[in-house]
């Protein structure tokens, strides 16, 4: 900000005017929200919005509570009021909010919300996404409880454009990126939903899968994985070495396995003189320790393992396209068998005696392909999404005070 002028660095053409401060509560209607007792709970009837039904700034149908119509005694929430958690357990869920884009019959907020109503409720909820509403939320949050009352919401003082079209155009931006985050979620989720009807589809317990490419006919038949591929784990060079550290050989931990770097890189000495080994490019990577137990990837570079990696590959007959793909489709299954309450981790052995249900060569390598080319898809789409996310937080920083 220049604090002489009080303006943002960025600003739409033909915006000259200071910014001037104002606090919240002269800039909004608030309404609260209706309490409730559990024998009011029914299956249908007034719908309560609470934290829960908040995701990613977008209102969602999870965890449903309907009450009996009679006990409401609050405002009925409109198109377009912007829904604002106030008190919750997690102090991070502070300050959650959404703006009710579309019509919702018959709904309230719950008792740890409050409701906002305003002229320009598109800029005040881009307001709420930017640096300086986080910071109005942490600096106003109660001592001994997760809770912003009314009153020190109100107080919150933001620098504002004092002229009307300039929140017009900044409030348009911002929901303009919503939208279209809205929408690219959306095509995510399904993109994920096609590869998990896929997998249905193409991946079997029995002898014959619901859908198969043209021309294969063939029974599929029960191998282990140990007796069609070579696999093996690697080490970790001492940490208080340091001459084992810091060269050019890319160190692949198992929250790294699908990642194009990492984040360290062994000397060849760290290399000769601990049990990590080197890895190819392609190699099949499955991770056997910790949260990641059970991720399954091609290694996107050539580099050194540690012992919670195991690297497969398989001989000549066999697909690592396929493989990798029927590692990944049944990740849970092999947690439930092996991994008790999915606490502990794999070992070399236990990924060896898996027993796996494959095709000819020729039908694991179009299957392999298809999953191969959907993954890039998905991640394609996840890359589009997180741009839209960095425009987003730069128009924030750069143009909100």
């Amino acid at each position: 900000m220049d604090e002489k002028k009080r303006a943002p660095k960025l600003r739409f053409k033909g915006f000259t005017d200071d910014w001037e401060q104002r606090k919240l509560g002269d800039l909004v209607n608030f309404y609260g929200g209706l309490t409730y007792h559990p024998e009011d709970i029914r299956d249908n009837g007034t719908f309560i919005i609470r934290s829960s039904n908040i995701k990613d700034g977008q209102l969602v149908t999870k965890d449903n509570i309907f009450v009996n119509p009679k006990v409401v005694n609050s405002s009925y929430v409109k198109k377009g009021d912007i829904i604002v958690v106030v008190r919750n357990g997690s102090k991070s869920l502070i300050g959650k909010h959404t703006k009710l884009n579309f019509s919702l019959d018959n709904a309230v907020i719950g008792a740890f919300m409050t409701g906002i109503r305003s002229n320009n409720t598109d800029f005040i909820n881009a307001l709420f996404d930017s640096d300086n509403y986080k910071k109005e939320i942490q600096k106003n949050l109660g001592a001994t409880i997760n809770q912003i009352t009314t009153g020190n919401f109100k107080k919150m003082q933001f620098y504002i454009p004092s002229l009307i079209d300039e929140k017009i155009n900044l409030g348009s931006l911002i929901r303009i990126i919503d939208n279209l985050l809205v929408l690219q979620q959306r095509k995510l989720n399904q993109l994920k939903l096609l590869k998990k009807a896929m997998f249905q589809q193409l991946f079997i317990d029995n002898m014959q899968p619901k859908l198969r490419f043209k021309g294969f006919t063939n029974n599929w038949s029960y191998r282990k994985l140990g007796d069609i591929s070579k696999s093996y784990s690697g080490g970790t060079p001492s940490i208080n070495q340091k001459k084992y550290y810091g060269g050019s050989i890319p160190f692949i931990r198992s929250a790294e396995i699908n990642k194009d770097k990492t984040e360290l890189y062994l000397t060849n000495a760290g290399l000769n003189n601990s049990s990590a080994k080197l890895v190819n490019k392609g190699d099949i990577l499955y991770a056997l320790y910790g949260a990641t137990s059970g991720n399954a990837s091609l290694s996107k570079i050539n580099g050194a393992i540690n012992q919670a990696v195991l690297d497969i590959r398989p001989t000549k007959k066999f697909s690592s396209l396929f493989i990798v793909q029927w590692l990944k489709y049944n990740r849970n299954k092999l947690i439930s068998k092996y991994l008790q309450g999915g606490q502990g981790n794999f070992s070399g052995k236990i990924i060896k005696n898996i027993t796996i249900n494959l095709p000819s060569l020729q039908e694991q390598q179009q299957i392999g392909t298809l999953f191969n080319e959907l993954d890039k898809i998905i991640l394609l789409q996840k890359n589009r999404i997180e741009t839209l996310r960095t425009y987003k937080q730069f128009f924030l920083q750069n143009m909100f005070i």
